[in-house]
Formats: structure tokens, sequence, C-alpha cells
């Protein structure tokens, strides 16, 4: 086993990280930017070291820097979590020539299933069902035959994309042109690769993920499957598992077909295979995730299987301990992913200091996070403050666990997205389980968002109300000369301009 573990990360994934660290009896370490100086993650790591100022390209993403800190304290494996460099075959491969272990997969395998066209090709070789397109990079001539070619509805998407980052959706010609650009334009900002490639658009699809384990030895396990379809503009917001709704024979049909897509790599570690399940029942490879999936917290409390310390123990060289026959799920859980948006001004984001954070608790509830009172939410990073886990014996149960604990869940200073989140727990669709890639638009963007005032904000201002009229009513009975004198005009004065300041 490892000496020392560096993880190459920040906020709520270097803690989660940083845990199944101690659990195993192993010192971590942490790196931290200028701005994440006084962060949870450095304050729970056995070490902690600078790695430069705000910006991520000159802190988090410094790959020289990070293994001169590995070296430096000691470490001999640095864990990635997620985002950042996780999917970076220039770093593994950096990592291993440097005599660190990197634990996730190999640098082939990040680059095969990085590389969306690579990707494609790889799993048609294979036999996996993938969306109708075109699985060359296309100059925008080319491009623009192919889409009048495959026809509309289309997605452009960036060649070395992920996260939903360089994409675009193109439902009409005279969108062709900025589609094109903006997705190239993206894909360069975000990956340094401005290649994009075309499939066909499939409307209201579910976005469907198998979780797998593979170790050293040839050894390679599915991990039950997740429904990630509540997205906005291509952003996981809320998932779930199992996925709701499909048969046991459809189930088993794309378990098989997420191990063969990982086998076709020769995978270790844990990774996601992603698939776009249609209303025919038709489902398609989308992608690889070569790393710990931010929602693999609900596959761990239906499994109860630890996957970042399975994560440690393949990169250390251990063989699976479980066998397929051994892969459980039990009951249903929902994650929601709280950000630091204000879900009534169009999601705009929310920095700021967290004044007040108090988490649920009780039976069935998790939390996932890297922040606490006083927490100032910065404009570099990503908004997710925070992961919400409920589990329940039933859907039903985890739904209204998954409610009873956004209701508990209170941050103050920074607008979140929680009451979006309670809005959707309520929405009949929802509960239905009738849910796809276009549920928030269809259920809520479409129709507009407003805010709700709570029961305590509604007391609140009736009662100011009642105060002022009943106050009103006296000034009026003074001048009157009707109230005997029991209040002075000064009184009433003050009493007024207390009222004002409310």
């Amino acid at each position: 086993m490892f000496k020392k573990i560096l993880v190459a990360n920040r906020g709520e994934s270097a803690v989660r990280v940083l845990r199944a660290c101690r659990e195993m009896e192993i010192p971590g370490v942490a790196i931290y930017s200028d701005p994440d100086r006084s962060n949870l993650h450095v304050r729970y790591a056995d070490e902690a070291y600078r790695v430069g100022p705000a910006p991520a390209r000159d802190s988090y993403l410094r790959m020289d820097t990070i293994l001169e800190i590995a070296k430096k304290c000691g470490a001999d494996a640095i864990h990635p979590g997620y985002g950042f460099l996780s999917e970076n075959p220039e770093f593994a491969r950096l990592c291993a020539t440097s005599g660190v272990v990197f634990i996730g997969p190999s640098p082939e395998a990040i680059r095969s299933m990085g590389d969306k066209v690579e990707a494609r090709k790889l799993m048609e070789a294979a036999g996996v069902s993938v969306v109708p397109g075109v699985t060359s990079e296309l100059d925008d001539e080319a491009a623009i035959k192919e889409i009048k070619r495959i026809g509309l509805p289309v997605m452009v998407k960036a060649a070395a994309g992920g996260g939903g980052k360089g994409m675009r959706l193109v439902t009409e010609e005279s969108q062709i042109a900025s589609a094109l650009r903006g997705a190239r334009s993206e894909a360069q900002s975000a990956f340094g690769n401005p290649a994009i490639y075309i499939e066909r658009a499939l409307q209201r699809a579910r976005h469907i993920e198998v979780q797998v384990l593979g170790d050293k030895h040839g050894n390679l396990i599915h991990v039950g499957e997740r429904d990630c379809s509540i997205q906005r503009r291509h952003q996981k917001v809320i998932e779930e598992c199992p996925a709701p709704g499909l048969s046991d024979d459809l189930r088993k049909r794309i378990h098989a077909e997420g191990v063969k897509a990982a086998k076709a790599v020769d995978y270790e570690g844990a990774g996601t295979v992603e698939f776009l399940l249609d209303q025919s029942g038709e489902f398609y490879f989308l992608e690889m995730n070569t790393r710990i999936q931010v929602e693999h917290a609900i596959t761990e409390r239906t499994t109860g299987i630890d996957l970042v310390k399975a994560q440690i123990r393949i990169a250390a060289g251990e063989p699976l301990w479980i066998k397929q026959e051994d892969v459980v799920l039990r009951g249903v859980a929902l994650e929601c992913r709280i950000y630091a948006e204000d879900p009534f001004n169009n999601f705009m984001p929310s920095p700021g200091v967290i004044t007040v954070f108090r988490e649920p608790g009780g039976a069935g509830v998790r939390l996932d996070s890297g922040v606490y009172d006083g927490f100032k939410v910065p404009m570099e990073y990503d908004p997710m403050v925070a992961k919400l886990i409920a589990h329940g014996g039933n859907r039903e149960e985890a739904i209204e666990r998954c409610t009873r604990a956004l209701r508990e869940f209170t941050i103050k200073g920074i607008r979140t997205s929680i009451p979006f989140h309670l809005r959707v727990m309520k929405n009949p669709t929802f509960i239905k389980g009738d849910v796809d890639t276009t549920f928030i638009e269809r259920e809520f963007l479409s129709k507009g968002l407003s805010e709700e005032r709570t029961h305590d904000e509604v007391a609140l201002v009736t009662a100011c109300v009642a105060a002022f009229r009943r106050d009103q009513a006296k000034a009026l009975e003074l001048a009157s000369g009707r109230n005997g004198g029991e209040d002075s005009p000064w009184k009433i004065a003050g009493r007024q301009a207390a009222l004002r300041r409310i």
C-alpha cells in the first residue's frame, strides 16, 4: 500500500479523497491556490502546500509544480479527484516517468476515451452501439455537408470535450454557422483543441451511465447504473441510482455494454460509461469518463462499495475483492448538486461569504462538502458548494428524505440552488420518474421560474403591515383628538420611523 497520497484537487473533491486516505491510515497531502489557503481540504490534510495563484492554469493545472511538491513531501501516489488533471493523459504519463503512481487508468486509456472521435471508433470496433454521426474530425465545409446528410437536429461536439463544454444543438439551418463557430471557440478555450465532430441529436433522451471497476489483473465488473438526465446546459443537477423505470432486460443489456466498452480499452480503476437512451428503448454510447464521478456517492450508498478506496487499492496492485454476483443494489439514492447560483435570476453565479452553513442530518442523509461558516465562495472555480445525498428503501422514501433534508439545509450569505431542488422534489413529472435531458427546460424554464416566499417571510411582512396600519390609525385619532392623549406625536413619529427601517 502507499506511504503517502497527494490529492491534486481542491474543495469537496479533495476532502472526499482525504477522508478515504484517513480511513485507510494513509497520510494525505493537500495542495492549494492562494484563495484556497484556509479551505477545508487544507485544514483536513496531514500536510498542505501552496501550488500557485488563483487561476487554475497557474495552480491546479501546473503539472510540473504538483510533481515537485509530491517529490518534496515524499508522496508515492497522486489522486487527481475529479476535474482539473483527472483526465489528462500527459499528467498520468508524467507521474509514471517520475516514479509516482497515478491513481487512475493508464495514459493510453485516458487518451483513447478523452478523444471523442477516437472513442467512437473504438466502440464501433468493439461492437458497442454509438449515436449515428461522423467519426472523423471535420472542417466547417465538411461539417455543413454532413449535417445536411444526417439531417437535423444534430449535436456539434468538441472532439476533445467533456462536461458539456464545446457542445451546440442545431435544430435549424440558420443555426449551423454560429454553432460551428461557438463550439470551436469554446473547445479551444476549454481543451486547447478546436476540433469538432457531428452526432444526431436524440430528442427527449435519458442520460444513463454505468459505473465500472477494473483491476490490473484483467478483472472488470459493473457496479450498477445511474440516471443523470436532469441537466441544465449539459451540466448534471440531480442524479439517481438505480435509474427509474428500466426493465430488468434493458438494465442488464446496458450493464453488459458498459463492461464491453471498458474492456475495449483494458480499463483499470473506477470509470463511468455513459449512454443516451431514446424513447424507443434503444441506447447508444455517449462517452467514457476515465475518473471517479461527482455523483459516485449515490452508487456507494446503494451498493455499500467505497469507490475511492477501490481506486486506491486497484492502483496499489490489489485484485478486485468482489465478484459481479456480489454487487447488489439496495434501495434508491438521490443526489442534489447544490450550486452557489441564483435559480430565480437565470442561475447567475452567487459568489460571496457564507455566513451560516447548517447541515441537514438524520436517517439516510449524507452531505459531501468543502465549505463552512465564513467560507468565501470564489469566482475562479466551479460553483458547486455541496452534494446532498438521500437514501431510502424505495424511490418514494428517497424523495421524502431528500425533501426533508433540503428543508433542513441552511446556507446564508449567498444564493444557492436549494429552492430549485425543492421545486423538483415536488414536481409531479419527477415524482413519476418521467425524466429526460429536457426536463428542466420543459418543466421549469419554459414556464418561468419565480421565487416563492416562505411562510416565515409572509408572516413577517403581514405583521409589519398590521403594525403600520395600527399606528396610522392611532395617529389619526390623535390628530382628531379622539384618543385622549394616550400617545404623544413624538411617540407616533418614532414608531413610524422604526417601521420604515424594517
